[in-house]
């Protein structure tokens, strides 16, 4: 999947609707990514957005990207901390979008932005804690 700034709001939907229906091998549904997790997530991009829209050039700076990187590991840590998550970051394919960005300010808001459509959705699909 290509996340784009013409597609990242349907992608994000399908994303989410592709998680809701999701099932184990017994028929069970695979438990849903909590709200809660989903924001603190949301929370630490949103560190480094802020950061970035006081930047006035498209290039981040080494500490921003650094921050990124940074940002990816502990998607990881999430992800391996519990199933639901890694079941969402695999399937939004948040760390590949995450190395994607490099240094670009214009790739970080886009990823930025997918985030909170991947939260709104989930939250428009019944997302509970």
């Amino acid at each position: 999947m290509a996340v784009n700034e013409q597609n990242y709001v349907d992608e994000a939907e399908k994303v989410i609707q592709r998680l809701k229906n999701l099932k184990k091998p017994n028929g069970y549904a695979v438990p849903m990514v909590t709200m809660t997790k989903l924001r603190n997530l949301l929370a630490m991009a949103t560190d480094i957005y802020n950061e970035i829209m006081n930047q006035n050039t498209e290039k981040l700076s080494e500490d921003i990207c650094s921050r990124i990187e940074y940002l990816r590991v502990r998607f990881l840590y999430e992800a391996g901390r519990e199933e639901a998550v890694k079941k969402f970051v695999e399937e939004a394919e948040l760390i590949d979008v995450l190395k994607g960005i490099r240094s670009s300010k214009k790739r970080y808001i886009l990823f930025h932005r997918y985030m909170e459509a991947l939260v709104a959705f989930h939250k428009y699909h019944g997302g509970k804690d």
